[in-house]
């Protein structure tokens, strides 16, 4: 618009020296150069209008490549976002994943720590029953009277039992030689840290087949449940912990048995059943990891840890 203002103006001069040159005698001389200095600023306007125009052209031109890569580095972090999103979502699942291992590792050491500390005792106690046996022996003999063949009958102390004979209340040691109580329970504690679960439910399996009433016979059956969870068979796994708490009312597994249950049912989409069970344990289990755990599921599912009145 500025331009055209410009043209016309330089119009209406060059018109008013024509008029000029019409009305009053000039010399034709300055008339012929004001008319050329009028026309060089004509085409000097034009010019810049011309000029003016092209920058206009480019600059639009460099403005629409602007927009364009604008356009595609917000589609590239968008790209990149989504990406991190699945990033994070990937690893919130492999953590998840990766504590219930743990978890499971730390019940197996915590186990061998309870199996060694049995051992030590009955090891003790077969040693005061030897003290005591020896003591009688010493005493008889400085009594003059005869040896007897020296077999403890008191205390934990008996002899390995033979094949085919009955072990504990009613377990019977088979034949063909399997492997011992400690043996089988140690081995299936080695697989199930290992993700050998398998093997491990194998070994579980033959133990509380042939020592059922050992100890150690309910860690053997929750064992069976945690390699269910494990391999994501929860409906094995709720069977599995069922009989935990139904077989062995005794057992230290009680608690993590009703957690884990809780777990598998809130994974099966049972979720009244899963928080029942969960509210279970912080009723009956306060001041424990369990009890702990369960008020965490408990907050992340937005339900209180007791029922409504």
């Amino acid at each position: 618009m500025r331009l055209r203002n410009i043209a016309i103006f330089g119009a209406v001069m060059l018109a008013a020296a024509v008029a000029g040159s019409l009305v009053g005698p000039r010399p034709a001389q300055a008339v012929a150069r004001e008319i050329v200095e009028l026309q060089r600023d004509v085409t000097n306007l034009l010019q810049g209008q011309k000029d003016l125009s092209t920058q206009m052209t480019q600059d639009h031109t460099i403005m629409k490549t602007l927009v364009e890569q604008t356009g595609d580095n917000v589609g590239k972090l968008n790209g990149t976002i989504s990406s991190m999103q699945k990033s994070v979502q990937d690893v919130q699942a492999n953590s998840g994943a990766r504590l219930d291992t743990m978890s499971t590792q730390v019940q197996g050491l915590s186990d061998n720590l309870e199996e060694i500390k049995s051992r030590l005792g009955k090891l003790n106690q077969q040693l005061v029953d030897l003290q005591n046996t020896v003591q009688s022996l010493d005493a008889k003999i400085s009594g003059t009277a005869p040896a007897p063949a020296a077999t403890p009958t008191s205390g934990n102390y008996a002899p390995p039992p033979a094949a085919g004979a009955p072990v504990g209340g009613g377990s019977v040691v088979p034949a063909g030689g399997a492997p011992s109580a400690d043996t089988l329970y140690s081995n299936g504690l080695r697989d199930i840290t290992s993700g050998k679960y398998d093997l491990a439910r194998q070994e579980f399996q033959d133990y509380l087949k042939y020592y059922s009433d050992t100890d150690l016979a309910s860690n053997a059956q929750f064992y069976l449940g945690e390699i269910a969870y494990s391999q994501h068979n929860y409906d094995q796994a709720v069977t599995e912990y069922d009989r935990v708490l139904t077989n062995y009312p005794k057992s230290f597994k009680l608690a993590p048995a009703h957690l884990k249950k809780g777990m598998a049912q809130l994974e099966l989409g049972q979720k009244s059943a899963g928080v029942r069970e969960l509210r279970e344990v912080v009723k009956r289990y306060p001041g424990t990891e369990e009890e702990r755990r369960a008020r965490a599921k408990l907050k992340e599912l937005g339900v209180p840890t007791t029922a409504a009145g």
